[in-house]
């Protein structure tokens, strides 16, 4: 949950936004009265995707339900940038504006990012309110200091968008993954007809950079193997881009050793052209006929590898009894975990912002998950990858 509050940095909300994002949160923003003087609830919206507060008395009945909602779903409620006036409401408890009811209603870390004046910031008023913040737990993001709107050189411009998301990881994302090696793989992979066709799928690779960036924010060492894709690179990982199912075998078994965790969550292609025309093939008005040949099975290779303590984690995307065909693809392909998603259902899946399904386990458990963002999906399955870790190394333990 975002806050901007009125200060000139007002429009670096929408870099901490983005910022966030990257690392695979969703986030909701509101601007207080004073924020929107600067910033327009319509950039918000366009960049977050998610409807963004301004008064929260226009439709009480929905405010009453969306403040508290909101401050119960919040891993994070961060106010960036927080003017001195914002700060002052956060120390007293005052709640006559939405991200001030949110706070107040929250459970989740406050992060305070203040921007101001210098001599607004060093005043004894804003000294005092911040340390109350601190008491009570809060992450005081400290401003840095440069040339400020009034022109004066001094501390209170706002810190780095890259130093606030880095901070509400810190605050709100487990370290539970740290020291982890962490092996992702995402999006299509393109296999080639002539110099300028291939064959490929509808993955957009969204599933495996919000796993990668998840682990990352956990701690993990994390590797991601993608096939091409049009996102950012998430923060903090090491990217390997390939193109063809072969160049994402060769990638992954080169690196499978030295992994703990594997989450294969790309698209391989399962079938490649036997013969890949040097230039652009000529249409001839004629029927072309292509001979396909099985590409390598890669989740099957990496499970007849798999050494003991390390973790395996695959995707089903089924159309058709996902449940039995994932349960069949998980005992097959020697797997610890695998995510079933029926992608013949709209707004799931391939190329789409969310998703739903099934945890499947070794064991036996399954566990269904309705649709939600694939970030939060992504968090879930790290929450039973952690936990099966867990489950080993107290099973070693005794």
């Amino acid at each position: 949950m975002l806050g901007i509050t009125g200060s000139i940095a007002a429009y670096k909300g929408a870099e901490v936004a983005r910022r966030l994002m990257d690392l695979g949160a969703e986030v909701h923003a509101t601007l207080t009265r004073g924020g929107a003087q600067f910033i327009s609830p319509t950039t918000l919206r366009s960049l977050t995707g998610n409807p963004v507060t301004v008064d929260m008395f226009a439709d009480p009945q929905e405010w009453q339900v969306k403040h508290v909602s909101l401050a119960r779903r919040a891993a994070a409620v961060v106010v960036a940038p927080a003017s001195a006036n914002a700060i002052a409401k956060l120390a007293l408890g005052l709640a006559d504006e939405f991200i001030y009811a949110v706070a107040l209603a929250t459970r989740a870390p406050l992060v305070v990012a203040p921007a101001m004046n210098d001599w607004m910031y060093q005043h004894p008023a804003t000294r005092q309110n911040l340390e109350t913040l601190r008491t009570r737990g809060a992450a005081i993001v400290e401003p840095e200091t440069g040339r400020l709107a009034s022109g004066a050189i001094g501390q209170g411009r706002l810190a780095a968008p890259e130093a606030i998301a880095a901070a509400v990881v810190a605050a709100a994302v487990p370290g539970d993954l740290r020291g982890v090696r962490v092996l992702v793989t995402a999006g299509p992979t393109r296999e080639p007809l002539d110099a300028v066709r291939y064959i490929s799928n509808r993955s957009s690779g969204r599933m495996g950079y919000a796993l990668a960036a998840a682990a990352a924010a956990r701690g993990a060492s994390v590797v991601l193997v993608t096939g091409p894709t049009a996102l950012s690179a998430p923060a903090d990982c090491e990217v390997v881009a390939v193109t063809t199912a072969q160049e994402m075998r060769d990638k992954v078994a080169a690196r499978l050793d030295k992994c703990d965790v594997l989450i294969a969550a790309a698209a391989v292609a399962d079938y490649a052209p036997e013969q890949v025309s040097r230039g652009k093939m000529k249409k001839s008005g004629e029927s072309l006929t292509v001979t396909l040949a099985p590409t390598p099975d890669i989740l099957a290779e990496c499970g007849a590898r798999k050494r003991p303590g390390q973790l395996l984690v695959g995707f089903a995307a089924e159309t058709e009894d996902v449940l039995a065909n994932a349960r069949a693809k998980l005992k097959a392909k020697n797997l610890d975990l695998i995510v079933a998603n029926d992608v013949s259902r709209p707004g799931i899946g391939f190329d789409a912002a969310d998703n739903a399904g099934w945890l499947l386990y070794a064991d036996g458990r399954e566990v269904e998950i309705p649709r939600t963002s694939k970030a939060e999906l992504a968090a879930k399955v790290l929450d039973a990858v952690v936990e099966l870790r867990r489950g080993r190394e107290g099973c070693a333990g005794g």
